[in-house]
């Protein structure tokens, strides 16, 4: 039996063995109950313990394995302190590393795509990988015209891995759910199979990152690595030093997370005005945080170094009006256009009927950041989040399976979701509004800009 085979069918009883393993922690549970347990200590301590399972075995594999706890590793902050606290450095694990490929495989893939000369386009390359992720790996090098670079090797067979994993994973999403309140576990990973083709076509990526790359050109906040030379399976961009942000979230003074935070904020909203792109793998692996180029080097000088273009939502007319106009309006407590608004872009199905006052009130306390000049994002407030909508007697519980998410938003609302994730765990304090007023369309009341643009003119 070849590796590669050998390897699919470890990693399949891996991922097999888990809702076996769930069931005996059932069980286990369901003696200490009859025990004289608590209900609630009990179910605390199986969830510890299933979680501690579920993220060992992921940290172990690669493909879709990984891809989906890297997923599932930015809603740390909406699970309880109690539970998440054990496991949080397997997450953080999740977010930046993987089992390397042995060299001589490495080499296989370069010869293949770049040829029997490849070494000859490098100065300089470096064996071990200086990161390994979900379908590929990077190291470092220099580029013969002595730039340094980061190549990135998509592993063998990485497609069959990928679906096999989310095949597997699909099978048993239910037991999964409780782990992040609030959250369907199904639909994130149907969206991550419907998107495998693209993650594996570095061409399409390489388009992603040299357009973001040359949009933020001379950004002073948000930097993007050029892509110097694309090859199937092979991805070679200019290096980019930095504090990983899991370094930022665990070791980064105040300054450094709250502009950090402020940063990726501002690329969530402004990647699509500008680019017509959404980058939609927000975990805190693909990014870094770069000291200024000013000379005093103060935080306001940090800048915001963006990774990994391989999955993005195209909009070529940036985020959704409606999503603007709903917070604008929201925030000012018209339910009734907020209901028709929600119902028009099909929110709000035909055959369902819900209170308009109802829909807000569901509405304000996830839009609450959006609200204040600035905004504290804490892991606290966010496990309020999620609880007030995983609660089942909760009126927010019954609205939220009353809601529809369309197909169009699918995307866009795991992306937004993830980044205040990330936000929580950097506990940054964020300037969200400004931030909106500038890049959201719809946000901004269309009578205000034009008394903005009116006034401007006259000055």
């Amino acid at each position: 039996m070849s590796d590669l085979p050998r390897k699919a069918v470890t990693r399949t009883a891996k991922l097999a063995a888990l809702p076996l393993g769930f069931a005996g922690r059932a069980t286990w549970g369901l003696g200490k109950r009859i025990g004289g347990r608590s209900a609630e200590l009990v179910a605390r301590e199986l969830q510890q313990r299933t979680a501690e399972q579920l993220f060992k075995v992921l940290g172990e594999l690669k493909g879709g394995a990984m891809k989906f706890g890297q997923a599932l590793s930015v809603f740390e902050s909406a699970l309880p302190e109690e539970v998440a606290g054990p496991y949080r450095a397997a997450l953080t694990k999740l977010q930046d590393a993987a089992p390397p490929m042995p060299t001589r495989t490495v080499h296989a893939v370069l010869e293949e795509r770049l040829g029997a000369e490849w070494r000859e386009l490098f100065l300089e390359f470096e064996d071990k990988p200086a990161a390994a992720a979900s379908i590929g790996q990077v190291h470092r090098a220099v580029w013969h015209d002595g730039r340094e670079v980061a190549v990135k090797v998509q592993y063998p067979g990485a497609g069959e891995a990928l679906l096999s994993d989310l095949a597997q994973l699909s099978r048993f999403a239910r037991l999964l759910g409780p782990l992040i309140p609030g959250m369907d576990i199904k639909p994130l990973i149907a969206e991550m199979r419907d998107r495998v083709s693209e993650e594996l076509d570095y061409a399409l990526e390489a388009a992603s990152q040299q357009r973001h790359a040359e949009e933020f050109a001379d950004d002073p906040g948000v930097v993007v690595p050029a892509v110097v030379h694309q090859s199937e399976q092979i991805l070679v961009t200019e290096w980019m030093d930095g504090i990983p942000l899991a370094e930022v979230i665990t070791d980064g003074t105040e300054a450094q997370r709250d502009r950090a935070g402020q940063l990726l904020a501002r690329f969530l909203f402004s990647g699509p005005a500008r680019t017509g792109l959404l980058h939609a793998d927000p975990h805190p692996g693909n990014f870094r945080l770069l000291p200024g180029t000013d000379e005093d080097g103060g935080p306001e000088s940090w800048r915001l170094g963006v990774l990994d273009f391989g999955t993005v939502d195209r909009l070529p007319g940036g985020l959704p009006e409606t999503i603007g106009t709903c917070l604008r309006m929201a925030l000012t407590g018209e339910a009734d256009t907020v209901y028709e608004l929600l119902r028009a872009e099909g929110f709000v199905k035909e055959s369902v009927a819900l209170s308009p006052d109802t829909v807000l009130e569901y509405l304000l306390p996830i839009i609450e950041p959006a609200e204040a000049e600035a905004f504290v994002f804490t892991r606290g407030w966010m496990r309020a989040q999620a609880a007030r909508i995983a609660d089942p007697r909760s009126p927010a519980h019954q609205l939220g399976k009353q809601l529809n998410l369309p197909p169009s938003y699918l995307l866009i609302h795991r992306v937004t979701l993830s980044t205040i994730g990330v936000l929580c765990q950097l506990n940054a304090t964020v300037r969200l509004r400004a931030e909106l007023e500038e890049w959201l369309p719809g946000f901004v009341d269309p009578a205000d800009a034009e008394d903005v643009s009116s006034d401007t003119q006259d000055a």
